[in-house]
């Protein structure tokens, strides 16, 4: 090869080093748990990262209304596991709309400031739980990974993960980590009536068996029910006492149920929506009484 083909090649690969370092991604910093109290799992590659979110809504769970038993319980065990004290993961699972995922995210309010961090994940980033735990074991903090509206469809392996992570396996499971999960499948998997003649298991009941017990590997399990009339209309009038609508309690239900009806719905965040609606509905109308502008 002459002294130019050489010259030629070096220009070449010195143009290919820095096309590559420019596609590269840059690299990604660890996670500030000092400043950010809630992070979420964006995937990226054959990796991902802890992202931070910078304005998580932080509010009082004394706004969870109906629930009061269930909330209680998992306070408890919260507290527990903040303290450093033997704690259970949990799953919420249930009617859509009754303060499932809500209850979860009020706890940042008030254990943030004993170390609480949550990590939210999404149904396909179980796959991802050891590189998840992998990046929390060491930090001074307390972890919740909360896994919202999780659910495994037939055939799916993820499910094999998250039973690693709940059982623990040779390596055992960080004591500053525990799941946090909901879901509207009581055992997380769709449960069928199926021919096993046409099964492809020798012994199908066991496989079958494996994952409807996946619910059982959280040491703590909560239903969450539609309300009934009078479990609805007391929830709307406690959001109703928290906003301070000066409504006679006659109006208010003849309202609220006129709104279920609407909805075909009874449950918190239907209460909750029909406050949202009434308040705006009440604040516009003396709004535009006064000639005046709004200003929040």
């Amino acid at each position: 090869m002459t002294n130019s083909s050489v010259d030629r090649v070096e220009v070449l690969l010195e143009k290919i080093e820095r096309l590559v370092d420019r596609l590269a991604p840059e690299p990604v910093g660890a996670p500030d748990f000092e400043r950010y109290l809630a992070f979420r799992w964006e995937r990226s590659g054959e990796g991902g990262s802890l992202a931070p979110l910078s304005n998580p809504h932080l509010f009082d769970l004394d706004e969870l209304v109906g629930i009061d038993s269930i909330r209680d319980d998992v306070l408890r065990n919260t507290n527990q596991f903040v303290s450093g004290l033997p704690a259970n993961n949990v799953l919420l699972w249930g009617e859509r709309g009754c303060g499932k995922s809500s209850l979860v995210k009020g706890l940042l309010k008030p254990f943030a400031p004993r170390g609480l961090r949550i990590v939210e994940l999404k149904r396909w980033d179980i796959m991802s739980l050891p590189r998840i735990v992998s990046l929390l074991r060491d930090a001074r903090f307390r972890f919740i990974l909360f896994c919202d509206d999780l659910s495994f469809d037939e055939g799916e392996g993820d499910f094999r993960a998250l039973k690693t992570l709940l059982d623990g396996d040779i390596e055992e499971r960080p004591s500053n980590v525990l799941i946090y999960a909901t879901s509207n499948r009581r055992h997380l998997m769709p449960e069928k009536v199926r021919d096993t003649r046409w099964d492809d298991e020798i012994h199908p009941e066991e496989a079958v068996g494996e994952r409807l017990a996946l619910a059982d590997r959280f040491g703590l399990s909560f239903g969450f029910y539609s309300f009934d009339q009078n479990e609805y209309l007391a929830v709307v009038r406690r959001y109703a006492a928290l906003r301070d609508i000066q409504l006679s309690d006659e109006v208010l239900c003849d309202k609220a149920l006129k709104w279920c009806m609407y909805t075909a719905k009874r449950s918190g965040r239907s209460a909750r929506q029909f406050i949202d609606d009434l308040e705006g509905r009440l604040r516009l109308s003396v709004n535009e009484a006064s000639g005046g502008e709004h200003t929040p």
